[in-house]
């Protein structure tokens, strides 16, 4: 397959503008449609990307065309499991916008069609592609960290207030992704908890926080506001051996590795002293990872291409979206319970999904 791939983007709203500019500049990708229920908006998409693709209104109709070998998906979540669900019943590759499906159900009954026709699955797990985040999997996978202690993660600004969804399943899913990219195992939490507010009286949490336990007694902390004044990208990620620090809106210094934090190792003394003793501070080195400076859709692009033609599962394929959209439900059952931990229900993949989930284990 030395051709370029053939892909359209249905959605030329928010998102969908994005993923056509990363297309049409792809060397792995032809642009050769923009779908969207408004015309003149899919038009003028269209116009903007180059090389004339082709415009449509209607998606049965984009997809009956047999030039076509993907579709990317940029359409509010609640038509995910339909328009997905019709793009693998005509023979197509998809790349679909987070979170995967508005529900857990949907999203498995999505990974099933793909896997029963051997069709690539992507979920537009963006961040995941960054330069940082790529390098911070790269630092956890060497143990450079040591053993991970806690995750704390801040993703606030003002606005923008959503009509359809929570702060919570607008915002989270980019924390909770890229938390489940960089653990070693994926994020397979069995409960968690979320607290939220409404101030504005919207009908909706406008502030969350959500509390993940992780293996070895960590836990993983995120923070999402819609209402902050200030825009703040960081995560911070603490383990045994050093500290490492992600702001992403420093270009100058993205990442910091502190070789700062706490010896557990116990002290033998006796008594009272014993207590305050076991724990002792560390106070190193600070270093900054070079990283390259490149579009992460761009390299999200390559890796949707290369799944495709390598016939494996993409990195941030359908089950890792899975692991995403089982803790924002169970999230939701934890607001409604008033912040009570609440279990996280994994649907079982189904056995045509096997294989797929195997060679995802494996590559991990």
């Amino acid at each position: 397959m030395n051709s370029k791939l053939k892909i359209a983007v249905i959605g030329a709203g928010y998102w969908g503008p994005n993923l056509a500019r990363n297309f049409s500049a792809s060397p792995e990708w032809d642009l050769v449609a923009i779908c969207d229920l408004d015309r003149e908006r899919a038009q003028t998409l269209a116009d903007r990307a180059g090389g004339n693709p082709a415009v449509f209104t209607d998606v049965g109709e984009l997809l009956a065309q047999t030039n076509l070998d993907a579709v990317a998906v940029a359409t509010p979540a609640r038509t995910h499991n339909g328009v997905v669900m019709a793009a693998l019943r005509a023979g197509k590759h998809v790349l679909v916008e987070k979170p995967l499906a508005d529900t857990h159900e949907r999203g498995v009954a999505m990974v099933q069609e793909a896997a029963a026709r051997g069709l690539t699955l992507m979920a537009d797990h963006t961040y995941c592609y960054t330069p940082a985040v790529l390098k911070i999997r790269e630092i956890i996978a060497d143990g450079a960290l040591g053993d991970l202690l806690f995750i704390d993660s801040v993703r606030i600004n003002l606005g923008l207030v959503q009509p359809d969804v929570d702060v919570f399943w607008d915002l989270a899913p980019h924390d909770l992704s890229i938390i489940d990219f960089i653990l070693p195992g994926g994020l397979r939490p069995s409960v968690v908890s979320a607290h939220g507010a409404d101030p504005l009286g919207s009908g909706k949490s406008c502030i969350g926080y959500l509390t993940v336990p992780l293996a070895g007694n960590a836990i993983a902390h995120v923070h999402v506001n819609w209402l902050s004044p200030t825009k703040i990208r960081r995560m911070v990620i603490g383990g045994t051996l050093r500290t490492l620090v992600w702001d992403d809106l420093n270009p100058q210094q993205r990442l910091s590795v502190y070789d700062r934090g706490v010896d557990l190792t116990q002290q033998s003394v006796d008594g009272v002293d014993r207590a305050s003793s076991m724990v002792s501070y560390r106070l190193g080195d600070t270093w900054s990872p070079a990283l390259p400076e490149r579009e992460a859709l761009g390299v999200m692009a390559s890796e949707f291409a290369a799944s495709i033609r390598q016939a494996r599962p993409a990195r941030t394929d359908g089950e890792a979206a899975l692991r995403v959209l089982a803790v924002l439900e169970a999230a939701s059952r934890s607001l409604l319970i008033s912040g009570a931990m609440a279990e996280v229900e994994v649907t079982p993949v189904p056995a045509e999904a096997a294989s797929v989930a195997a060679l995802v284990e494996a590559r991990r």
